[in-house]
């Protein structure tokens, strides 16, 4: 019996890299530019330079990071708890990397362009990469997320310097609300891949994040993800055959 075309078909990789760049053109990319020039203006309302705003969009790029780390830099944290306060919100790119690479071909899983690659590893490119990658035959796919991820990075920084020049025009709940529009990107992502696991993670996180907010709102967030995530992660599998 023949296997099934896949969803997402190439003629070569460098067709692969072209169309994920056209994929990351619009919503991805979008919802990150909307970000970052809400972490412009965050930065600019902190009293952080523009050099700050962009060379970290440049150099981190990882969203959550770099508002931690303006906020502590405001403060007047030393550079070690800085450190270690970003070095936290870090840590989910350990999972978010370790379910990407078995994606990958096993003769690219060894290559040492995966050292470069991996910075490009974000919250949206992860979720475009999870739902798409596996409609494609698996010697397209480096070639595909470097298409996603290049397209999605460059845009940060421009996006950041706009935030930074126009914050005086921005009010601050909008600047917040642009901040926010990259999880919720990342959580309508998910609606669309087929795991019912990820699916009822969403849905356990987003009932318990009110409730667990009410009670104890400095841990409401980790509280809702780890309980929310574990649940659908028991769910699943006791409904599996031995």
């Amino acid at each position: 019996m023949s296997q099934p075309l896949p969803e997402l078909q190439f003629q070569s990789k460098q067709e692969a890299f072209r169309r994920g760049m056209r994929h990351a053109i619009g919503a991805p990319a979008g919802v990150l530019f909307a970000g970052y020039i809400g972490f412009g203006a965050l930065c600019y309302s902190l009293n952080l330079s523009i050099w700050t705003a962009a060379g970290s969009a440049f150099f981190v790029y990882a969203l959550p990071g770099q508002m931690v780390m303006a906020e502590m830099f405001a403060l007047g944290a030393t550079t070690l708890l800085t450190t270690l306060a970003v070095g936290l919100t870090a840590s989910r790119f350990l999972p978010m990397t370790l379910t990407v690479l078995p994606q990958l071909d096993s003769e690219h899983r060894g290559s040492k362009s995966l050292y470069a690659m991996v910075h490009l590893l974000a919250m949206t490119s992860w979720a475009v990469a999870m739902r798409d990658l596996p409609k494609m035959e698996p010697q397209y796919r480096k070639a595909y997320f470097w298409g996603i991820g290049l397209v999605c990075w460059a845009v940060c920084a421009p996006g950041s310097i706009i935030g930074y020049l126009i914050a005086d025009q921005v009010p601050m709940p909008l600047t917040m609300a642009l901040v926010f529009l990259n999880p919720l990107f990342f959580m309508l992502s998910f609606t669309e891949v087929k795991p019912t696991a990820y699916r009822l993670a969403i849905l356990f996180g987003s009932l318990l994040g009110p409730l667990s907010h009410s009670v104890v709102p400095d841990y409401s967030l980790l509280i809702s993800g780890l309980v929310g995530g574990s649940l659908a992660y028991l769910l699943i599998h006791r409904r599996r055959p031995a």
